[in-house]
């Protein structure tokens, strides 16, 4: 089982199902259409916000799981049972994961946030208790982040 270390990168990003965080949790895969992807995939943790669809936990992350890589794919190839889906076509990043993990308290958000994906670090995700703190501001702290996110190897 591998621990989310302070500066581990992480990507938060929504999760609008329960059937997509099942997929992620028990086929170790998340998808993300090539359109709307974040700047870079190359970071240790994927954590997931949970919508609306998930009832009593929505608006809220209550888990992460290691990325372990990502490849591109037709949204047909990763949803075989979608094959008339209107996106069928269109390339997805399908990035492979490690198993998931609770983090040690879920954080929440007293109403809905609109975002598609957030770029934090593993102390931000382990401290906070509600969604915007996973955010960093501008100033020293984002600058680096961002060049850490640069260091990376492809």
């Amino acid at each position: 089982m591998h621990a989310i270390h302070a500066d581990d990168l992480v990507l938060v990003a929504v999760v609008r199902q329960p059937r997509d965080l099942d997929i992620a949790r028990v086929l170790g895969w998340y998808r993300i259409p090539v359109d709307t992807a974040p700047k870079t995939l190359r970071v240790d943790w994927l954590a997931f916000y949970q919508t609306a669809g998930f009832g009593e936990d929505r608006w809220s992350v209550r888990q992460a799981a290691p990325v372990r890589g990502f490849e591109l794919v037709r949204r047909a190839d990763l949803l075989r049972d979608e094959p008339e889906h209107p996106h069928a076509d269109e390339p997805y990043f399908k990035v492979q994961l490690g198993p998931m993990e609770a983090l040690p308290h879920p954080i929440h958000s007293e109403r809905w946030k609109r975002f598609t994906f957030v770029y934090t670090t593993g102390d931000r995700l382990l401290s906070a208790r509600d969604v915007t703190e996973l955010t960093i501001a501008p100033g020293a702290e984002r600058d680096r982040l961002w060049r850490m996110l640069r260091e990376r190897p492809m």
